[in-house]
């Protein structure tokens, strides 16, 4: 059982990713409105994996994964970004913040079940 921490700004898409990997049962969800907010929840508690949006107010989510590479617990914790971006520079911007991968919305739930799957296996 993984513990999963999933950020966006938009409590739509933060309820499909917690509706879709909550049909898996196998996974404890926490669900962050920012990457402020979520960077805190991570000093409070381990996670496995991290879902996280890109654009967001506060904190958006390449800052959100460089603050949290940057501690020794997350150092090699995958992070996913699940975005509407999809140009070849915002990628390569991820990949220097430390992200482990990116999917694209709107999403697929079985893609986003596999991804999940494949990261934690």
């Amino acid at each position: 059982m993984a513990n999963i921490l999933i950020v966006d700004d938009s409590s739509s898409m933060r309820k499909m990713v917690v509706f879709t990997l909550g049909g898996e049962g196998s996974h404890t969800l926490t669900d962050c409105v920012d990457g402020a907010n979520a960077l805190q929840t991570a000093q409070t508690q381990k996670f496995d994996l991290v879902i996280t949006d890109l654009n967001m107010p506060n904190m958006n989510g390449l800052e959100f994964a460089t603050a949290l590479r940057a501690k020794a617990e997350y150092k090699f914790t995958p992070i996913l970004v699940l975005t509407t971006e999809s140009s070849a520079a915002v990628k390569q911007q991820g990949r220097e913040a430390g992200v482990t991968g990116w999917l694209v919305k709107p999403f697929n739930p079985t893609q986003l079940v596999n991804v999940v799957n494949k990261v934690l296996a």
